[in-house]
């Protein structure tokens, strides 16, 4: 216990100090530039309403996600007793709607509205989260499918609401204030992320029931929902422009026009080959370390439990380090492209994936998977910029959307073949390393 306590301890005050740095270095900058102060107040003061609008509400709803994250493997395995396959097929389901549902969640969401779009995903998510309460095997495939379909509308809707409202509000604002808001949101997301990951530790352990997390997050999306509600605006996407890959209208056109979108424009089929492998290794990443790290601890030979919440605390200090890595490399050095960057964070990626495999040491294991989280801190503010710049407002939420598709099917392929032992789960492993290095040679070559 020890040595995860000094591991949450050393990579909170790092943060901690990269932190203050960068808030020194913003406030110093700030008091040299006196040209046109009193116009750059107001507009200081404008951009902040705008982003105070939209990132409480963004952390509430990540904060109903991030509540389930450490307990999600353990609920299924422990507390409901169930085997691992079919704790494999219940995830494995939950992919599977999220690849279905990604097929028309987002040209519903530019159609109809981003806005209604997100109350939606509350509504859902709750009754998936709900689902959790009942112990029948139906319920809880059921609970998994709403799961799935909430997880898209999360990683599409929300941030194309953002996107499409900054770029309506701020037409003349440099890329740079957006890349900043991106960077504002994984910071502040990791808080959050470690303060869940705690909290569902404490409330496991006051109600003695790892179902509290799940019934906590619930707490989280109705309130995001009175939110949303009460303060944010509707936008739409250009109705001229909408496609899906199913034919909503049935003229036989639709599919043509969103895939010509991938095939046309190679930086958006370099993104999206990178969004699907390093995303769905994350994902595969998120139901394998656990057992991964008790097999570790068990060759150390130690008998007492691994503590949940705070290894998720520490992976999601980790992800914050990466956010404000980010941060710095793109202010000090701006002739890192973002391509390089990208290129070389699924290098380190890939051997985070790769080293515990070779290495079987529950220390070298759990700093592996901290090097990977550091990785996803600097890749999601990464891809999000990426996408804002190359992605058309009118088709955004379809286009994150149908981004998704191959991820969920490529978590779906892993998870069907999923069987007790160490030997599939260094099978797994070594695969995701070689196609994060794969997503290398595909960048190196389309961009």
């Amino acid at each position: 216990m020890d040595f995860y306590k000094g591991n949450f301890a050393a990579f909170a005050l790092l943060n901690a100090v990269l932190a203050f740095r960068e808030y020194r270095q913003v406030d110093a900058q700030q008091e040299k530039d006196d040209e046109s102060k009193a116009e750059a107040e107001g507009k200081r003061v404008v951009l902040d309403k705008f982003k105070w609008n939209f990132i409480p509400i963004y952390l509430l709803v990540n904060g109903a996600d991030w509540l389930q994250g450490p307990y999600i493997y353990p609920l299924y395995k422990d507390e409901k007793g169930l085997v691992e396959e079919v704790v494999a097929a219940l995830f494995m389901t939950g992919f599977l709607a999220g690849a279905v549902s990604a097929s028309f969640t987002g040209n519903l969401a530019d159609r109809y509205g981003r806005r209604l779009a997100c109350l939606v995903f509350c509504v859902i998510y709750s009754l998936s989260c709900l689902a959790l309460l009942s112990d029948d095997i139906v319920i809880l495939f059921i609970g998994r499918m709403l799961g799935g379909v909430s997880t898209t509308l999360m990683y599409s809707v929300f941030e194309s609401w953002m996107v499409t409202e900054f770029n309506k509000q701020f037409p003349d604002e440099p890329g740079s204030t957006l890349s900043g808001i991106f960077s504002i949101m994984t910071t502040l997301n990791t808080v959050v992320a470690i303060i869940a990951g705690v909290l569902a530790e404490w409330v496991t352990d006051f109600t003695g029931t790892e179902k509290a997390p799940f019934m906590t997050a619930v707490a989280c999306l109705m309130l995001a929902f009175a939110a949303i509600n009460s303060r944010w605006s509707e936008n739409f996407g250009d109705k001229a422009e909408q496609t899906s890959v199913l034919d909503i209208e049935g003229n036989g056109t639709a599919p043509k026009s969103t895939l010509r979108l991938f095939i046309e424009d190679k930086r958006l089929l370099a993104l999206g080959v990178t969004a699907s492998i390093f995303e769905g290794s994350m994902y595969i990443f998120i139901f394998f370390k656990f057992p991964a790290l008790k097999l570790a601890h068990k060759l150390s030979g130690l008998t007492d439990g691994l503590p949940f919440g705070l290894i998720f605390a520490i992976l999601m200090c980790s992800m914050m380090l990466g956010s404000l890595l980010y941060k710095y490399i793109m202010t000090h050095y701006p002739h890192v492209t973002p391509t390089r960057l990208l290129i070389c964070t699924l290098s380190v990626a890939a051997a985070s994936f790769f080293i515990p495999v070779l290495w079987r040491d529950e220390r070298v294991t759990m700093w592996c998977f901290c090097v990977f989280e550091i990785c996803c801190g600097v890749y999601f503010p990464l891809m999000a910029y990426q996408k804002g710049k190359i992605v058309e407002d009118g088709v955004r939420a379809n286009v994150y959307g149908l981004m998704r598709i191959p991820l969920n099917v490529f978590v779906v392929l892993v998870l069907s073949t999923t069987k007790e032992g160490v030997r599939h789960r260094d099978l797994v492993f070594t695969s995701c390393s070689a196609l994060l290095l794969a997503a290398v040679a595909v960048n190196g070559m389309l961009q």
